[in-house]
């Protein structure tokens, strides 16, 4: 007779098809917030739910004994109390691959911005045409050097994106064997080169015990002045105020920002005051494809779950602090792109 599925926010049709016709029943949500989902799982206890941006504390899991599986409907998974979930046997999934492309753009997007100084030539252009012509600063991305900090899903799509630019990519993330990066990638297992020779740093990390306040001012301060900060990730990556200063005071050149600590973003957040800043409000993986693909992997994991098969993507239970890491590299036999090349 199928489970009652409560969708906190509205799933796309190919979604909605594949619950009905395997003989769900879909509950629509009331609200975002964590008080909206929590009156709609007292008042239907709903076996399970798909959730996209709602906070799933452990007084929101607590208000539905009944449910089984929960589906978060995106990449990333730090606004689940998966400890909780856990404690109560519900199944938790994710979509890992469904919104990687989305994302992937949204970084090349911020890179390509950054390097054309659009704010300032938005600002410039129409009251003085050959300042905004000749004078501010603009550069190409072919022959620089991109630096990723992580490389699953979406750092892969960038680092191959970027080769197709005719970057140079080196790549960082101790929790994956060397012969798994893409072909043309360098793997570096030192950080500190990420910061020190990167013309682009960009951040595609999860946020974990490991991985929170890593953009520290000593961080910034090892890069280049010339180099900018791209994070389409999670906001609490990076220590803001240090990220501030530094873009305040040309330690960096800039930076591009899709996830911040707080959002909906503070009015009075003082990042959005800066003519090197350009923010998004975390719209990485929010395209129309990108909805359709979440939607149908998020609706087919409810199936999966509720079929007693083995989810296809189920919410890792990693110890980043325990871990295994590794060490080996890999280096391209491609010569680094260079600005003279023709």
């Amino acid at each position: 007779m199928g489970w009652k599925i409560l969708l906190q926010q509205e799933i796309m049709e190919e979604g909605e098809k594949l619950l009905r016709d395997a003989g769900h029943t879909l509950i629509k949500g009331r609200g975002f917030e964590s008080e909206d989902v929590k009156a709609d799982f007292e008042e239907h206890q709903p076996d399970a739910i798909i959730v996209r941006i709602t906070k799933m504390t452990r007084e929101v899991l607590k208000a539905n004994p009944n449910l089984k599986c929960l589906v978060r409907n995106g990449a990333g998974y730090d606004t689940v109390d998966l400890e909780t979930c856990r404690e109560m046997g519900v199944q938790t999934l994710y979509t890992p691959v469904a919104n990687s492309t989305s994302v992937a753009e949204t970084a090349l997007l911020l890179m390509f911005e950054m390097s054309r100084n659009v704010t300032v030539l938005h600002k410039t252009w129409v009251d003085d045409f050959y300042k905004a012509k000749l004078k501010v600063r603009k550069n190409t991305l072919n022959g620089k050097t991109l630096g990723l900090i992580g490389c699953g899903n979406i750092g892969s799509r960038v680092a191959k994106r970027a080769l197709a630019l005719e970057m140079n990519v080196l790549a960082y993330d101790p929790y994956k064997p060397a012969k798994d990066f893409p072909d043309g990638v360098e793997v570096v297992r030192d950080i500190d080169r990420i910061f020190n020779e990167s013309d682009y740093v960009s951040l595609h990390a999860p946020s974990t015990s490991v991985t929170k306040g890593m953009i520290t001012m000593d961080r910034l301060k090892q890069m280049k002045d010339t180099a900018f900060l791209i994070n389409t990730a999670r906001g609490t990556l990076v220590d803001e105020d240090a990220l501030y200063e530094a873009c305040r005071d040309g330690i960096i050149a800039g930076a591009g920002i899709d996830a911040l600590k707080q959002e909906p973003v503070d009015p009075k957040n003082p990042l959005l005051t800066l003519d090197n800043v350009i923010m998004y409000p975390h719209i990485g993986g929010n395209t129309t494809e990108a909805a359709h693909r979440a939607s149908y992997f998020a609706a087919m994991g409810v199936n999966e779950c509720y079929e007693g098969k083995n989810p296809t993507w189920p919410i890792p239970q990693i110890d980043y602090e325990t871990a295994p890491t590794y060490d080996d590299v890999k280096k391209p036999n491609t010569k680094p792109a260079g600005m003279f090349d023709f």
